[in-house]
């Protein structure tokens, strides 16, 4: 059973009174237990979904529930209790350790005063142990490694006790090995602790080998989604580029240049 849904959302930009489309007429349906990536070009509208799913922005037309719930129907604070954010951004968190980062994520369950009950703190130790870093749990964040910050704001997202996780791009400053164990880590966080996960990602063959569905855009700004292998199948990877010199190859899960033809 689909957890967030979308029906025919509509989302782009708004400039004063006039609104841009970018993507339109979705419908889209995020189920707990399942890890989803959303692929496409640059430009093609993955941030901008992203922005209006976790209400960062509103949508130009349609609507999104959670539990059969409409999203603006909620306040903040209760939006915040079922939708975490992982931004692509880099948050200037050098001087605060590891364990103070993490415990950001209690605040939508806190007090006024944002004091840290015992509950609080055994999810900080549990989102910490669940990531792989609770031995720097008293390190400074200007100590970790790229990987190491990474798993620390998955950390303070699971700390958020959300059904739902959002990523935007958590692989894009990583090097080979931390984008492998990255997707390795959402794919069990979101089968082992029955969370609805969507990341954007350029990493394509991670994706296609860790995700269990996909939505996919294409050049024309269509949305494929379905299970991993049956997008594969569609053949619908040969249609998200404008580029005519890269094409996919189902073998290597990924794209290559298309072979010249020489006279």
């Amino acid at each position: 059973m689909a957890y967030l849904e979308t029906h025919d959302l509509t989302v782009g930009y708004t400039q004063g009174k006039r609104s841009t489309p970018v993507l339109t007429r979705l419908t889209l349906r995020l189920e707990r237990g399942h890890l989803v990536a959303l692929l496409g070009q640059n430009g093609a509208g993955k941030s901008t979904l992203l922005r209006a799913l976790t209400c960062a922005s509103r949508a130009l037309a349609g609507s999104i529930t959670i539990g059969g719930v409409d999203v603006w129907s909620l306040t903040q604070r209760e939006r915040s209790r079922l939708i975490g954010l992982v931004s692509t951004e880099r948050v200037a968190a050098g001087g605060l350790t590891v364990a103070e980062l993490v415990s950001l994520g209690r605040q939508p369950h806190t007090g006024f005063l944002g004091r840290l009950g015992d509950d609080d703190r055994e999810r900080v130790q549990q989102a910490l142990a669940s990531v792989g870093i609770g031995h720097k749990a008293d390190s400074y964040m200007a100590q970790l490694s790229d990987g190491e910050r990474q798993k620390a704001m998955i950390a303070r997202a699971l700390a958020q006790a959300t059904p739902v996780i959002v990523l935007d791009e958590p692989t894009a400053f990583l090097d080979v090995a931390s984008r492998i164990e990255t997707m390795q880590l959402l794919h069990r966080l979101a089968h082992e602790q029955d969370k609805a996960v969507l990341l954007s990602s350029h990493d394509v063959s991670q994706s296609l080998l860790m995700a269990d569905d996909l939505w996919l855009i294409t050049r024309d700004r269509e949305m494929v989604t379905g299970p991993t292998a049956e997008v594969i199948a569609s053949g619908a990877m040969q249609r998200v580029f404008t580029s005519e010199k890269v094409e996919f190859n189902p073998s290597l899960l990924d794209y290559q240049a298309k072979p010249q033809n020489h006279l």
